[in-house]
């Protein structure tokens, strides 16, 4: 490890490609997250980059790359929701991790059932949780834009199991341990 003063010191070139290898042995689960912008309609994308923020008020982020052709769209968005898969969801993981035919992968959407949240954000059927959320914050945060998100409604489910992204590849959860 690079030691220094000050983190503004310490200088430590990374291989990215060993970088990201190492992040994807940090378990995670997956999430659609879905807008609706009032001229480039819905928009949605696959992320793992979702946490928790804060229970007292209730904020939760998600991060975008900065050259996500829906970015512009998902900060101007009045809100977003971040639905949270079921593991015989990997599907709509696969979809919404694609682009899409236009810009902002409208084509994402044909067959695709949802309920619109208080801001229009497409609520996604049978998943394990769905986080209707105001847009609270943002930050920038290297090649990402954090998007941090006041939840104002939620719905969860707690029979099934999560879909699972380990080591670049889905997953299931495994046996129960202690």
């Amino acid at each position: 490890m690079a030691q220094g003063s000050a983190a503004g010191s310490v200088k430590q070139v990374l291989d990215p490609l060993r970088f990201r290898g190492a992040l994807g042995l940090f378990a995670t689960g997956v999430t659609v997250v879905t807008a609706s912008h009032p001229e480039a309609g819905l928009i949605g994308i696959t992320a793992n980059s979702f946490s928790s923020v804060s229970l007292d008020p209730p904020l939760v982020l998600f991060s975008i790359a900065n050259t996500a052709r829906s970015l512009s769209a998902f900060l101007e968005a009045p809100g977003f929701c971040v639905n949270v898969l079921r593991k015989d969801q990997r599907a709509l993981s696969v979809r919404f991790s694609r682009q899409g035919n236009n810009k902002l992968g409208g084509n994402k959407w044909e067959g695709v059932d949802y309920t619109p949240g208080r801001f229009g954000a497409p609520i996604l059927p049978n998943t394990m949780a769905a986080f209707d959320c105001l847009h609270h914050a943002q930050y920038e945060g290297g090649d990402h834009r954090i998007i941090v998100g006041r939840v104002v409604d939620m719905e969860h489910n707690v029979e099934g199991e999560p879909l699972l992204f380990f080591g670049g590849r889905y997953r299931a959860l495994g046996e129960e341990i202690g």
